[in-house]
């Protein structure tokens, strides 16, 4: 039976309008570009990053990178870009993503549990003056969080990617870059996106 009310015209139903799958694209994208336009007041960290990384990798030390799912593969695509060329060729920078030996993380997380994944990794082979890139959407990766906590013990600088809440992670970073959204996809693309300013800024300093 239909609604008294809505015969009526008193009952007006939030309803979400319905989008064409062009204007969900559109939306998207400007979505996407609201975020990266609000990156400009991170310049001063992004730097920052840059030089705490570039001062390691110059006196033979080694960035490292922790994340999970997309940050994972953010942390792999990063370390690709220094072992391997961004733009240009120049000599190898040594960057390892920690979830890269598929056979220690597994075994790791088998044996003793997935929050140790990053950091059992870590314990075997980083060291003082070696940097840490912790990424994590929500900062508050349990796994991630214990690869900041054995980099504290190593007395390894951490730089942090997070979102705009930046979690527990933002507290136990040297340099925290939060990216200006709540939304996953978009915070993930803004760490890719600064992920390669860091990289070319890096390549740039190669002699």
């Amino acid at each position: 039976m239909e609604n008294a009310n809505c015969s009526r015209g008193w009952y007006h139903p939030a309803v979400a309008p319905v989008l064409t799958d062009i204007e969900r694209i559109t939306a998207i994208w400007d979505e996407h570009l609201r975020a990266a336009a609000a990156l400009a007041p991170l310049a001063p960290a992004v730097a920052q990053a840059v030089d705490v990384i570039w001062s390691s990798l110059e006196s033979g030390g080694r960035l490292f990178l922790a994340g999970n799912g997309g940050s994972a593969a953010e942390a792999q695509h990063i370390a690709a870009e220094l072992t391997g060329r961004f733009l240009r060729d120049r000599r190898p920078l040594a960057a390892i993503a920690l979830h890269a030996n598929t056979s220690s993380t597994t075994a790791v997380a088998n044996d003793l549990g997935y929050e140790q994944v990053f950091a059992r990794e870590l314990a075997a082979l980083g060291r003082e003056g070696d940097v840490l890139m912790a990424i994590s959407t929500s900062g508050d990766s349990a796994n991630v969080l214990q690869a900041i906590a054995v980099a504290r013990e190593r007395r390894m600088p951490v730089i942090g990617l997070t979102g705009e809440s930046g979690g527990r992670l933002r507290e136990r970073c040297d340099i925290c870059l939060a990216a200006p959204s709540s939304h996953t996809p978009r915070i993930q693309e803004m760490h890719i996106t600064i992920g390669h300013a860091i990289c070319e800024l890096l390549e740039a300093r190669v002699g």
